[in-house]
């Protein structure tokens, strides 16, 4: 269940969860590249994890531009030969009712998460399959590829659609090695759910100490948010399991918030 000299790719990969992986991997023995809207972000992250440059570098990635993403995948293959591990994290967050979600920003999400996910995940398969060397491709799903809130009706569309993808990509890719999981991690206290918490507040008419204690975390088993570090074990995990028999699976990391 090594990653040593395993090659990754990670999305969204400058900050947050997708930073954590990074780092995780990284000491695990990978070459990691830091794929990231922000090209600045994504090279500054990987100077500080690896001074040296050899097993770290940033790649500029909008996931929903295909042909960036092909670009940035090519760049990667051409820099470590090859590719064995896809992180697809890229995300964001709107948090608005249904009645006055503007369809602009429902698009907008749905191509980020699913649309990013496919484009991410064909331009690796590709080179996956070709190498004859198996692989590994994590989605960030979240709890809400399992349950539903309030306000976030693209987001909870999109991480369970996550789902179905996985679930494909596991079929289709066990002939040549490739396996296919998703992460599902409750509440992470990165900028992405700081945001959340006032927009709630307003929403909801709570304080906002309120959203954290009887909106996020009312339903974990000790009241506490789950870490970067725990999300990024679990990948660590997963990206190093070495057969099909852990694969088409969605893990959750919640702090009990869901069991299955």
């Amino acid at each position: 269940m090594s990653l040593q000299d395993k090659v990754a790719i990670i999305t969204g990969a400058a900050s947050g969860i997708g930073k954590e992986i990074a780092r995780a991997f990284l000491e695990q023995g990978a070459r990691v590249a830091i794929a990231d809207l922000n090209i600045d972000a994504a090279n500054a992250t990987a100077a500080a994890f690896d001074p040296t440059g050899q097993r770290a570098m940033g790649v500029a990635m909008n996931v929903t531009d295909e042909a960036q993403v092909d670009a940035g995948v090519e760049a990667v293959v051409a820099t470590f030969g090859g590719v064995d591990i896809l992180v697809s994290n890229a995300g964001v967050q709107i948090v608005d009712p249904i009645e006055s979600f503007k369809f602009a920003d429902w698009k907008s999400l749905l191509a980020i998460h699913l649309d990013g996910a496919f484009l991410t995940t064909r331009a690796c398969l590709k080179h996956m399959y070709a190498q004859g060397r198996g692989g590994s491709i994590l989605y960030m799903g979240s709890v809400h590829s399992k349950e539903a809130s309030v306000l976030k009706a693209p987001y909870v569309t999109a991480k369970h659609g996550l789902i179905g993808l996985a679930k494909v990509v596991a079929k289709e890719g066990a002939a040549h090695g490739v396996r296919s999981n998703v992460i599902c991690p409750g509440f992470v206290r990165t900028p992405l759910v700081e945001k959340q918490i006032p927009e709630q507040a307003a929403a909801l008419g709570l304080s906002e100490a309120d959203v954290v204690k009887k909106v996020m975390l009312k339903d974990t088993v000790d009241g506490e948010f789950t870490t970067t570090d725990d999300v990024a074990r679990t990948a660590v995990f997963l990206a190093g399991f070495p057969t099909n028999a852990l694969t088409g699976q969605s893990i959750v990391v919640s702090h009990g918030w869901f069991m299955q």
